[in-house]
């Protein structure tokens, strides 16, 4: 199994991942609940009341030469910065930190290859890109897979979403942290390709950085298509 590392300083990569890593590390187990097709949360609020708000674009990732080489091509929200991640190198950490972060590259069965940071827009979040080997799971399949992986989440609503030239699966759903006691919302949608499945995931330090990141993730989805 690889190693994480960015195209980046060694040191900003521990000390990005290290923040997120004390997320996982404090929660437990997946649930979902099924049997809906309408998303719950700051979606379902949009639908029920005209479209979702998307973000001002700001450039597009996954096309050969930009900063993620990805199987699909979207836009990105103004001001965000993407970046390539590279689950296949080793990583310059050590020890336990290495398996950490080892761990952190991998969901399910997909693996993280762009990183997609609010900070430069004045968001604390990110929009993050995970790609997987060419299979026959289907796009809910593997969306349930990465939920399944992710620690301490409960309320899995999923449904079916037309995403440019491709159908897509988004769910809502809730994780929870044992050690701050506190839950927050997050998002993910999944595609199968020619190239394997993508999973988009937004997350946020808090359901309100979440929900006020919602915009670029509808940007990111609405705009998604087949690379090449």
């Amino acid at each position: 199994m690889g190693k994480l590392r960015r195209r980046t300083a060694s040191a900003a990569l521990a000390t990005g991942l290290t923040t997120a890593l004390m997320a996982v590390l404090v929660t437990g187990c997946a649930a979902e609940q099924e049997g809906s097709d309408s998303v719950t949360g700051t979606s379902a609020k949009g639908s029920a009341e005209g479209s979702p708000k998307v973000a001002k674009r700001g450039g597009s990732v996954g096309e050969a030469g930009s900063a993620c080489e990805l199987p699909v091509v979207f836009d990105i929200a103004e001001f965000w910065k993407a970046e390539a991640v590279h689950a296949e190198d080793p990583s310059s950490a050590g020890g336990d930190l290495a398996e950490l972060v080892d761990a952190f590259a991998h969901q399910g069965p997909v693996t993280m290859a762009c990183e997609i940071d609010a900070k430069p827009a004045g968001k604390i979040g990110f929009l993050r890109v995970w790609t997987g080997a060419p299979g026959k799971a289907d796009a809910r399949t593997v969306l349930k897979e990465f939920v399944a992986a992710e620690q301490e989440a409960s309320g899995a609503v999923y449904r079916e979403v037309e995403a440019g030239d491709v159908t897509g699966v988004e769910v809502a759903y809730t994780t929870t942290s044992k050690l701050l006691e506190e839950s927050k919302q997050e998002h993910a949608f999944a595609v199968t390709t020619s190239k394997g499945p993508v999973v988009l995931h937004l997350g946020g330090m808090d359901t309100g950085e979440h929900n006020a990141m919602l915009p670029a993730f509808e940007l990111a989805k609405s705009t998604l298509h087949l690379a090449g």
